[in-house]
């Protein structure tokens, strides 16, 4: 047996105002020397080394393609898209005959001149290799088209938001392949359009509807006779495409009858949890005043609408400024993406103090920049964070102090996933009153341990949390929660 295996991603925002080209592959993960699964993992590189190992137990012969995930901005640009794209194709086409295809993919790329790209890819690849078993493992974030569908033999998303879980469901694929290529199952695939878009935390290791629903999911195969996997589909809210929204995907074998049955099934009962499974929000304004009068320290506050994650530019000032015009010390806020703050301040070395304009610099998602006499306690090089089973990239970094108020500013835009962001330069957050993310939900696993509260702000910014206001051009039919009863079109 012999298996093909590559990464090839991004989440493409298409209201963001940056632009997705080769500088956000190559800072964030752009491996074309075919390795990336003998180098330590990455939540984009997890699925690789799993599917080597398994592989490589088997006795099969592997090829690896290469290795590309770009931080989440806007379209990607279609040479960028085609380049990369084609290089997968061509390794396919050189490594032929094959008996596996495993990518591990976002699900929500969008170049200039293609609204599914997971799917434009995966259809070239069925097209080389026929008779091959394909399998994508995607985020939950993703918009499943059926030509995705069409195209595949499996599709597994990750079932954790936050995304701690690519290993496990990197298992499930594997299994779930080589069953079928050694002959023990026949998977077939149905989908359910649940009319929903919405934010769904599962909250690894806590409570609630949807950390029910996501236990239910794993259960289910054992309890359902020819039941190989449920997989949910979240939907990325802020991609104008045609099949933004919340999916449910049943693996049967042999019956696409069953499975289009527990797939409505199924994606019905999440329907009925549509009230409780949203993440709920206050406004910047409530939201800081909440954590200011509990009582307990340290509070996350999250900075929901400049997530770089999400495709934001990670430099907005809207929460900066509130702070300050409070008056508030024994803040610390990660992270800002300002890479010129960061040469300045490098140069001005440790304990260096001087003035600098922080953030505003994409435009008004970003707010306007502050002015502010900061001094240097922190720098590093080459710094990263952990996430998940692996070490996310954060640059040059440093740490600025300035009234009490600690600010991790960057030079490679990405989110706020650890207290690594801020410990690894030496702030430390147990003196904190209050430690401002920029982030959605990635951050929960690792914050939670430490925080005494968390408090979700729909903050001004690139992405709201609220559907309702996002100008869809492209989404066919009606949807919850737009629409009160998406369901009268039937």
């Amino acid at each position: 047996m012999k298996l093909f295996m590559a990464t090839l991603g991004t989440e493409t925002n298409t209201f963001s105002p940056i632009p997705t080209a080769t500088l956000g592959f190559s800072g964030t993960l752009l491996n074309l020397d075919r390795d990336a699964s003998y180098k330590p993992p990455t939540l984009f590189t997890e699925a690789l080394h799993v599917w080597r190992r398994r592989a490589e137990e088997k006795g099969w012969d592997v090829v690896e393609s290469i290795a590309a995930f770009a931080q989440p901005a806007g379209l990607t640009v279609q040479s960028v898209w085609e380049e990369l794209r084609d290089i997968v194709v061509d390794d396919l086409k050189a490594a032929c005959p094959v008996d596996v295809i495993l990518i591990q993919c976002h699900g929500a790329m969008v170049s200039q001149a293609c609204l599914d790209c997971e799917g434009e890819l995966v259809s070239m690849l069925r097209d080389i290799a026929q008779r091959a078993v394909i399998g994508l493992e995607l985020d939950p974030h993703n918009h499943m088209t059926d030509r995705m569908l069409n195209a595949c033999d499996l599709i597994v998303n990750f079932k954790e938001y936050s995304h701690i879980d690519a290993t496990p469901r990197a298992e499930e694929l594997f299994t779930m392949a080589a069953d079928k290529v050694e002959g023990r199952t026949q998977p077939v695939m149905a989908m359910f359009d649940c009319r929903m878009i919405g934010l769904y935390p599962t909250n690894p290791g806590g409570e609630g509807p949807m950390r029910d629903f996501v236990n239910a999911m794993i259960a289910a195969p054992d309890k359902e006779p020819g039941l190989l996997h449920l997989t949910l589909t979240h939907g990325f809210p802020w991609g104008d495409v045609p099949e933004v929204g919340t999916r449910m995907i049943a693996i049967v074998d042999g019956d696409r009858d069953k499975a289009a049955k527990i797939a409505e099934q199924w994606g019905r009962r999440f329907w009925d949890l549509r009230e409780v499974t949203q993440l709920q929000a206050p406004n910047l304004s409530d939201g800081l005043t909440k954590a200011m009068e509990l009582n307990v320290a340290p509070i996350v506050l999250v900075d929901m609408a400049d997530n770089a994650g999400g495709g934001a530019p990670a430099d907005s000032t809207f929460v900066l400024q509130e702070v300050l015009n409070r008056g508030l010390s024994e803040v610390a806020m990660a992270i800002f993406y300002d890479p010129s703050v960061v040469r300045l301040c490098a140069d001005a070395g440790i304990n260096g103090t001087l003035p600098v304009r922080l953030g505003g610099k994409h435009g008004p998602a970003s707010g306007n920049p502050v002015d502010l006499e900061v001094t240097v306690r922190g720098h590093a090089k080459d710094l990263t964070q952990t996430f998940g089973g692996g070490e996310m990239r954060m640059g040059e970094a440093v740490w600025l102090e300035t009234n009490g108020i600690d600010l991790i500013v960057n030079d490679t835009r990405t989110q706020c996933f650890s207290p690594d962001a801020f410990e690894r330069l030496g702030c430390k957050l147990a003196d904190r009153k209050i430690v401002v993310v920029k982030s959605q939900h990635h951050f929960y696993d690792s914050f939670a341990p430490i925080a005494k509260e968390i408090v979700h702000c729909a903050t001004p910014g690139t992405l709201s949390p609220d559907a309702t206001t996002v100008p869809y051009t492209n989404r066919k039919g009606l949807w919850w929660p737009k629409d009160d009863n998406p369901w009268i079109e039937i």
